[in-house]
């Protein structure tokens, strides 16, 4: 970041943010940490993988219950990629950056071949107004949450990923990753966390239908194919057509040792 403040000062946009925290920036840091979690057997849980040079280092010979160091991949490497940059500018300004097409694809293959284990989001809840601001103030971060199962649904439509694979990667496998107690599953005795989706419907992105307190989104106009229709949370029902229920809380979660 400091050499691409030299190089570029004021005329510097979002483009150059793969450039600034670029692959090689990446690649050291998760290689430094897998190194120290092989060599003293620590569990390790790497996050927001964004390259391709990273995948190669973690492990798909193992079930992932038999796997001490983990990975992940965010709903927005896997769907933006430096391409957009031009249209979306700091709106899409994350820390690990979006990079190229070519990594975008090579995630893509770690996680359906299981190198990469579980997909995840980053919620950072930055206003629209600090976004605006020249590219070294922007903050890095944006709100996803809201749409990561969306995005995921359209990548189903889109042959990325099958149904049962995405609850696997979004649900299944994050319960066992982190060793979550009686969640993750649709099971007797567990914890009643579901989401109705409506697959033939759809959800258009606009201002009014955003739900979180900034009121912007990169997938601004964006028009999903489909429709989350109710969300119950350890058994309540916490959103249904719209509506959020504020009374519902959700609880502490339990875990188990790995």
């Amino acid at each position: 970041t400091a050499l691409a403040r030299q190089k570029y000062g004021d005329a510097a946009t979002a483009a150059i943010h793969p450039e600034a925290r670029s692959v090689d920036a990446c690649y050291l840091s998760s290689s430094f940490a897998v190194a120290l979690a092989q060599r003293y057997g620590s569990r390790l849980h790497i996050l927001h993988i964004s390259t391709a040079k990273e995948t190669q280092l973690f492990r798909n010979d193992i079930p992932l219950s038999q796997k001490r160091i983990t990975a992940e991949a965010c709903i927005h490497h896997l769907w933006f990629s430096q391409e957009d940059y031009e249209r979306l500018g700091n709106l899409i300004k994350w820390n690990p950056s979006i990079k190229s097409a070519a990594d975008r694809e090579a995630i893509w293959a770690a996680l359906n071949d299981d190198h990469i284990d579980v997909i995840a989001t980053d919620h950072a809840p930055h206003t629209l107004e600090e976004k605006s601001r020249a590219y070294f103030d922007a903050p890095s971060g944006g709100p996803l949450i809201q749409h990561t199962l969306l995005a995921g649904l359209d990548f189903v439509q889109q042959g990325r990923i099958s149904l049962e694979r995405l609850v696997l990667k979004m649900s299944h496998a994050v319960a066992e990753c982190f060793g979550v107690v009686g969640r993750g599953y649709i099971r007797e005795g567990y914890w009643a966390d579901l989401v109705l989706v409506d697959l033939h419907g759809s959800t258009q992105v606009t201002e009014e239908s955003l739900l979180h307190t900034v009121k912007w989104s990169p997938f601004m106009g964006h028009r999903f194919g489909a429709k989350i229709t109710d969300t119950i949370v350890s058994g309540q029902l916490a959103y249904s057509n719209g509506v959020v229920d504020d009374n519902v809380r959700g609880m502490p979660l339990e875990f188990v040792g790995r």
